[in-house]
């Protein structure tokens, strides 16, 4: 009887000692979490963990299944100091592990993001490659935008007519791509109006997007030579009520009955009706956004579309700055690497199912991002 419970007692004994933790920094992180992992594992059904703050008890925190072996404790604050116990049940008995304290720090770069660091630095490489080409006054082909093209006739015919062109820069903010995107073909419509003495129009919907066009269009007038042909009221706001603006664009089309319309920038209920009261008045229109679903009313009713992508190179395009045109060959360049490389990660894939070529699955899993 004696030896029975003398070796349970030693069981038991054996399970307390059994139960090894240590708590680490999470590596990779902001220092918003720390990682307690089972060293040692006990026989048990489940394990308890514990945390304490200085000047705290223990709290429970959180439960493990008896096949789990770690913890990840992500209500933690940067650079204090926690302390951690797991206590392992099994049916009436507790066993303790160790007490083990950590403290979270945040790590300046994520090892596990290596490839989007090279793929970043691949990218600026032929950005800053093709803007140095460009400033050396070599040529860079950029294919031709038909859209674009017709900038030149469409200010000339209103010249010829004597009558106004409209621009409109949409109904979005400046926190929108398209937008900043618009303002920029604003700028170089500007110049040739200013050129040509051209009567310019812009009425705005947003504020903000208003009093950038003003400037925009002021310092395109200063830039050839002209300050003195800019209008200040021909730049203008009208209303942030979408419908109302919209009728307040019509009405202007209507009275003024401009030769050249321009839409540009974030359109959305209001694109056709737009697009059909211009295509009334008998002007050329040029139209572009990067709203897929007005895309079609565009299309339709208008002269020229510039599609997605198309209205962001405009600017690039129509001033053939060396900056803006090495930026967008250095951005088609590493859009083609992407393709390549999704080319590339497919056949591999495929090919690390294959046992003969399955350390192909470790380059894959270098350019898995997820």
């Amino acid at each position: 009887m004696r030896r029975k419970i003398l070796l349970f007692n030693l069981f038991i004994f054996s399970l307390i000692f059994s139960l090894e933790i240590e708590v680490l920094d999470t590596p990779n992180d902001a220092g918003n979490s720390l990682t307690i992992l089972i060293k040692k594992p006990a026989a048990v059904d489940y394990y308890e963990v514990y945390r304490k703050e200085e000047g705290k008890e223990f709290s429970l925190i959180g439960k493990l299944t008896k096949e789990e072996r770690s913890f990840l404790d992500d209500k933690v604050m940067r650079g204090k100091l926690y302390t951690y116990q797991i206590v392992g049940v099994r049916d009436t008995f507790k066993i303790f592990s160790n007490i083990s304290s950590a403290i979270a720090k945040a790590q300046f770069f994520n090892t596990a993001r290596i490839n989007v660091l090279v793929g970043i630095i691949i990218f600026s490489f032929f950005i800053l490659y093709f803007i140095k080409k460009a400033r050396k006054g070599e040529r860079l082909f950029i294919r031709r935008i038909s859209g674009l093209d017709a900038v030149e006739e469409a200010v000339g015919r209103a010249t010829e007519m004597g009558k106004p062109i409209l621009f409109v820069p949409g109904i979005g903010s400046v926190a929108d791509i398209a937008t900043i995107a618009a303002l920029n073909i604003l700028g170089e419509v500007a110049k040739k109006t200013a050129e040509y003495e051209t009567t310019l129009l812009v009425p705005n919907r947003d504020v903000l997007v208003y009093t950038v066009a003003y400037e925009v269009v002021k310092e395109a007038y200063s830039n050839v030579g002209r300050p003195d042909a800019f209008k200040e009221g021909n730049i203008f706001y009208i209303t942030d009520s979408q419908f109302a603006f919209t009728a307040a664009v019509d009405g202007i089309m209507v009275r003024e009955k401009p030769a050249t319309n321009f839409f540009l920038g974030t359109f959305y209920a209001e694109s056709l009706i737009l697009a059909e009261t211009g295509a009334a008045t008998g002007a050329i229109q040029i139209a572009g956004t990067d709203m897929v679903p007005q895309l079609p009313f565009f299309i339709v009713a208008c002269d020229y579309t510039l599609i997605g992508e198309e209205l962001y190179a405009a600017s690039a395009y129509l001033s053939r700055e060396p900056l803006l045109l090495g930026s967008l060959k250095g951005q088609d360049y590493g859009k083609l690497i992407i393709l390549l490389i999704l080319l590339i990660g497919s056949l591999l894939l495929l090919l690390s199912y294959l046992p003969s070529f399955s350390f192909f699955s470790k380059i894959i899993e270098f350019f898995n991002v997820s």
